[in-house]
């Protein structure tokens, strides 16, 4: 009779604390996010051996009480009293012990098992490359972030003023990737030149290309622009830095011009990173319309800020996002070197919008006949149409939705933009 699965869940993580130990050469990116729970792993600067695995970490991360209990009749696990800890008594017999009783499965989602199985054990069907490719950064991690800007702050507690300003997030806990979105083939082409830019980043330096790297993204609400800046997030495995320009002059207008320094400031210091400044254009608004000594102040250092940044010396991404662009003036357009068109969906590129969104659902809807019925629809729209095509159904306790419920749904997105454009007055 085969292992139940806990069992195996615990059997492979004293494996890979066995496997990590042993081989020095190994890497924190080689442990599986849960591992690196398991042995509370929150830097690189680990030394040898590194790892430990104790009772109450098992229980904490795995939900498995009394692991020791589990393990007694297994020949290859051994448990010390003091302290609680289990491990592996022989690595190679163990290991293939878990391969006899279905453990190979675990290989594809465990680098240092994949590893273990392709080198010491030659498996000819385990990619250890393919493996570590798809597992989750450490540097993606909430934890790895916080580190760093605690080390920052050590550092220069003056940044403490520009990270109120920010909402920072780490690629981890940015629910939007690429994959979720339906992007232009401008769009993919010029997201491909920036990840080619950070693969030659010294050869780009030693010929002084350096002006890399601002990126404007222009056009109405609900196409995209916050999107796809925080699907880069995951794309380039850096944290997004979120700046919203009205905030930081209307709550601080007195310190504007030196916050918004310090913001600059922490972009670089958590580097690589990408620093997304939403509303660009209220830097316009406040160029002509208003006189106060302190926001031109603002405005000015703001622009420079811009002029002294770039991916190529200071690895950071730097994304204006705009509704307004008719309202940027030259020197603001001159700043960014790639300016990015979010236009509202054509029919075909609906139809893909429609088609992503509702994958998963039993919909009986025709995508075309949607498509061609959305005009001047933005991908925002779309989605917004959807969910209330998907409580219609929930509503009347169904989980398929029909052209009825999407009907319902379009009506309610048209109603609303009515309703925006009401006047009351006058």
């Amino acid at each position: 009779m085969p292992p139940e699965k806990d069992i195996l869940d615990i059997f492979a993580i004293l494996l890979t604390a066995e496997i990590f130990n042993k081989y020095p050469d190994l890497g924190i990116n080689d442990l599986p996010p849960q591992a690196r729970e398991v042995f509370s792993i929150d830097t690189f600067d680990q030394q040898r051996p590194v790892v430990v695995v104790n009772e109450s970490a098992i229980a904490r991360v795995l939900g498995v009480t009394n692991a020791h209990e589990r393990l007694t009749k297994n020949p290859f696990a051994s448990y010390e009293e003091f302290g609680h800890r289990l491990s592996i008594t022989e690595l190679t017999p163990a290991f293939r012990w878990f391969l006899k009783h279905n453990g190979q499965e675990y290989l594809a989602n465990n680098p240092a098992l994949a590893w273990y199985g392709q080198n010491i054990e030659n498996m000819p069907d385990v990619s250890y490359e393919t493996t570590r490719n798809s597992n989750s950064l450490f540097e993606d991690t909430r934890i790895f972030l916080d580190k760093k800007i605690a080390k920052m702050l050590v550092q220069d507690e003056r940044l403490r003023s520009g990270l109120d300003l920010i909402i920072i997030y780490a690629p981890e806990e940015v629910e939007q990737t690429i994959d979720d979105l339906v992007c232009s083939p401008d769009q993919l082409e010029r997201i491909k030149k920036l990840q080619v830019a950070l693969q030659n980043i010294e050869f780009l330096k030693k010929h002084r290309i350096v002006e890399i790297g601002k990126l404007l993204f222009i056009g109405p609400p609900g196409t995209g622009k916050t999107s796809l800046a925080f699907a880069l997030s995951h794309i380039f495995h850096m944290p997004l830095l979120e700046v919203r320009l009205s905030m930081v002059t209307s709550q601080y207008l007195g310190e504007t011009s030196k916050n918004i320094d310090r913001i600059f400031d922490v972009a670089r210091a958590l580097a690589p990173s990408i620093l997304f400044i939403d509303e660009f254009d209220f830097l316009a608004k406040s160029r002509v319309g208003d006189d106060h000594g302190a926001m031109k102040r603002a405005v000015n250092a703001l622009l420079k800020n811009i002029d002294k940044i770039n991916l190529v010396k200071n690895n950071v991404l730097l994304i204006g996002a705009t509704n307004h662009p008719h309202l940027l003036d030259e020197a603001a357009w001159r700043r960014f070197d790639e300016v990015m068109l979010f236009d509202l969906p054509d029919e075909q590129i609906r139809e893909q919008i429609l088609s992503k969104i509702l994958t998963g659902f039993s919909c009986s809807c025709d995508y075309r006949h949607l498509a061609q019925t959305t005009e001047g629809f933005s991908g925002s729209d779309l989605r917004m149409l959807v969910r209330e095509a998907v409580l219609t159904a929930l509503l009347d306790s169904r989980t398929d939705i029909t052209e009825d419920d999407v009907s319902l749904g379009k009506d309610l997105i048209q109603a609303r933009d009515i309703n925006r454009n009401r006047k009351w007055y006058g």
